[in-house]
């Protein structure tokens, strides 16, 4: 009996050792493909920027976009940490910075920013025939900013002269995204919206998807102006933006989150007006509809499962009680959302889950996504869902780590089930948040998001 005992002991240690085995030979492979490749990120300046900045790579290689600039200043900082290159650091920060500058050097009087800079069009010259109805930057741009200012030890100095612009910006925000009944923000349309297939907002009507997405984004953009006006010295304008990101995560409490199902979810602000007053004829007589008992709601939730509903974890707005049920409920549901190779975007069980590859749009009804795997991951951390996370971390590692060694370059999106790349080889951007990953899991520095 002891002998098959000392067998069966043998067979697990063996089979753990493999484990850690295969995923240092990942990592190295992780590594020497980003090591190899991420400082084709970083441009210099042109005609059309001012400052250097980074892009996303492969078929975006010459384009500047919103939220992938951030979540690529992340990484790359990880990455220059990493390697203790403090000529590349600065290269790094300098980029970092200049993706911020050069954003704002196109923003309107008004506060408004395009989602991406072409390398062969002026947003200014080219600018929508009806900016107050167009999707514009996420608001991220101003973590953005709050991340270096944390990075470099609180200095603020370099981004006071844009200081007005971010505050434009964001009075933009509430002046033509916001919708009032409900204190949420909504996308214009489907376009550019940054998951770009969800069916929260795709094909669905104009100024209708008070999305989950948009709205834990900006939350957290609302948190940091607070952090950049204290920075600053801005006493009334820290005050300012500290209510008004509680006041939005009020609403997102109140509006998107559902008890029956313990999840957040997107919401739809597509209803006819309340009207108790105008007579219409019906039937041969004239009626004022709903007279007696008009709608005491201003939104209507969206039940799609889709991955944002996790942001509210990353972004601090569900209590412990929501998230140990998003958590338990949702994260770990093998038929919805918790796949071999990470998170899908998409919940298995919508209608609509499909594996795709198609870009302009990108799928976002079910592939794995490095940049969800990331987010979805700090919101585990943050919980304290230190099991769960390291799993995730471990999944990413996987799936990077395979696709480094078969193909020596990462792509834009996966398979969930089988961890095949998509699409886009040679996609760098947020696929390189693995490093901070890394970093965590073996216990190292960790570079994060402010």
């Amino acid at each position: 009996m002891k002998k098959y005992f000392f067998i069966l002991l043998l067979l697990v240690w063996s089979g753990s050792s493999f484990s850690q085995g295969r995923k240092k030979h990942y990592e190295t492979a992780i590594e020497k493909t980003i090591y190899d490749n991420y400082k084709g990120m970083i441009h210099q300046p042109s005609d059309l920027f001012p400052f250097p900045y980074t892009t996303p790579g492969s078929v975006y290689s010459n384009e500047l976009w919103d939220w992938d600039s951030w979540l690529s200043s992340i990484a790359l900082r990880q990455i220059t940490l990493d390697k203790g290159d403090t000529g590349s650091d600065n290269e790094v920060l300098q980029a970092g910075k200049g993706c911020i500058k050069n954003f704002l050097h196109y923003a309107t009087d008004e506060g408004y920013i395009p989602i991406v800079v072409w390398h062969n069009a002026n947003p200014l010259k080219d600018l929508p025939e009806d900016i107050y109805n167009t999707n514009m930057h996420k608001p991220v741009i101003a973590q953005h900013a709050a991340f270096w200012v944390k990075e470099e030890n609180g200095n603020a100095e370099w981004i006071r002269p844009y200081f007005k612009k971010l505050e434009s910006f964001i009075h933009y925000y509430y002046a033509h995204h916001r919708h009032e009944p409900t204190g949420l923000f909504y996308f214009q349309d489907d376009a550019a919206v940054g998951v770009d297939t969800d069916p929260s907002v795709f094909y669905r009507p104009e100024k209708s998807s008070g999305n989950i997405f948009l709205n834990c984004l900006m939350y957290k953009e609302l948190k940091a102006m607070a952090y950049l006006s204290e920075r600053l010295g801005y006493t009334d304008a820290k005050l300012k933006y500290t209510n008004a990101a509680q006041s939005l995560k009020d609403s997102i409490q109140e509006h998107c989150w559902d008890e029956r199902d313990g999840f957040f979810y997107s919401v739809d602000l597509n209803l006819l007006p309340i009207d108790t007053i105008t007579p219409r004829k019906l039937f041969g007589i004239d009626i004022v509809l709903h007279k007696n008992h008009p709608r005491t709601y201003n939104c209507l939730i969206q039940r799609l499962g889709v991955w944002t509903g996790f942001l509210a974890l990353w972004a601090g707005v569900a209590t412990p009680e929501q998230a140990k049920r998003i958590v338990n409920e949702h994260y770990l549901n093998n038929n919805t959302f918790h796949a071999p190779y990470g998170v899908r975007s998409l919940s298995k069980m919508e209608k609509m889950y499909s594996i795709y590859a198609s870009g302009n749009p990108s799928d976002a009804q079910g592939p794995v996504w490095i940049n969800t795997n990331y987010l979805v991951f700090k919101g585990l951390v943050k919980y304290g869902f230190t099991k769960e996370a390291k799993a995730l971390a471990g999944k990413t590692v996987k799936l990077l780590g395979e696709d480094a060694i078969k193909e020596g370059a990462f792509h834009e999106y996966y398979d969930p089930e089988s961890g095949a790349p998509i699409l886009n080889k040679g996609f760098q951007n947020w696929n390189y948040l693995v490093m901070n990953m890394i970093a965590w899991l073996e216990k190292k520095k960790v570079v994060s998001e402010f």
